[in-house]
């Protein structure tokens, strides 16, 4: 059977704070159950893994060279017209879309081992990045949504990820469908 549709719903423009309690007093709705997937540690494929009573997959949205937005260029110390490896994936648990997430890698990362990245496929990057010792996670950032419509996230988190003298940013959107 396949999932609904989540490709319409869109990652909206969103607001970023440096910590949980940040975002927690421009939004209170951050705590609770949306709290615990803000927050968790560790590799968020695996804990989505484990929520699923029969599948997980990851749909492939849209995937290759762009430019990142200014704001993510200026997090990732990169130029702001040099172009990335862009990576919008819906994480999807039971064919239910779960999360929306958004993945920039800048050029010099994608050099050498790193070209793997651009060949995932469905596998998802939490697994590569967490079976791969070279890669660090740096601390989170909590998003607040510019929501267009209620099935859009209200909320996100990001973090750099580190390997050497290399970094990508991986976003995740928490979709209302997970939320409950």
């Amino acid at each position: 059977m396949p999932s609904r549709d989540c490709n319409p719903v869109g990652i909206p423009p969103t607001d970023w704070y440096r910590s949980f309690s940040a975002a927690g007093l421009r939004n209170p709705a951050v705590h609770g159950t949306l709290g615990h997937w803000l927050k968790l540690e560790g590799s968020l494929t695996r804990a989505l893994q484990l929520q699923c009573r029969e599948s997980f997959r990851v749909d492939i949205l849209q995937e290759g060279f762009a430019r990142p937005t200014a704001e993510e260029a200026r997090t990732l110390g990169i130029p702001l017209r040099q172009n990335t490896w862009v990576r919008e994936v819906c994480l999807n648990g039971d064919n239910t879309p779960w999360v929306l997430a958004r993945t920039i890698i800048p050029l010099a990362t994608l050099a050498g081992r790193g070209r793997r990245l651009r060949n995932l496929g469905r596998r998802p990057l939490g697994a590569y990045l967490f079976s791969n010792p070279e890669w660090q996670r740096g601390p989170f950032e909590t998003g607040l949504c510019h929501r267009h419509n209620n099935a859009q996230p209200l909320a996100a988190r990001r973090s750099r990820f580190f390997s050497g003298n290399h970094s990508l940013l991986v976003g995740e959107y928490f979709l209302p469908t997970l939320i409950g």
